[in-house]
């Protein structure tokens, strides 16, 4: 698999969030710059530590007019306990089939643990407000994920 070119519009997709409604990409262009993440199952220790750190830094995001959207194969249920859990304050997307994460090339071959399976690849991608892929961020390190991504917006936008 392999990711979209940098340029092109973005891969459109409509998912169902967290609260079992609708998030289509196309509801942000012309609107907000989208952040989007990719990443394994909710509510274990990494995807934990990202998913708060985007959370505490959301107003930084809205401030450079950008939303974040964060996509996994949890099923919408597991989203919803998610959010609870830690208090998150933006849309978890559920992408089961992981049809969106193809899209993306963000589905492909991980190795853990001396074992070989498919999952996510933990990636980022940055959409403008005319819906163009402007950024991929493909080695995204969850403690510092949303610091990395701000720090790449605030050299574009800042």
């Amino acid at each position: 698999m392999s990711f979209p070119k940098v340029g092109n519009l973005a891969p459109v997709f409509t998912l169902k969030n967290q609260r079992d409604e609708k998030v289509a990409l196309k509801d942000f262009r012309g609107k907000k710059n989208v952040l989007v993440y990719f990443y394994p199952k909710a509510m274990t220790p990494g995807c934990t530590t990202q998913a708060c750190g985007i959370r505490d830094t959301r107003a930084e995001f809205e401030a450079l007019d950008t939303v974040v959207l964060a996509i996994s194969p949890d099923p919408v249920a597991r989203l919803a306990k998610f959010e609870e859990k830690h208090e998150l304050n933006f849309d978890l997307l559920s992408d089961e089939d992981h049809a969106v994460a193809d899209k993306y090339g963000a589905w492909g071959l991980k190795k853990f643990m001396g074992r070989e399976f498919m999952g996510v690849l933990r990636t980022s991608f940055f959409i403008d407000k005319e819906g163009r892929l402007r950024h991929i961020f493909d080695k995204v390190k969850t403690k510092s994920h949303d610091q990395d991504a701000l720090d790449w917006l605030k050299s574009q936008f800042g």
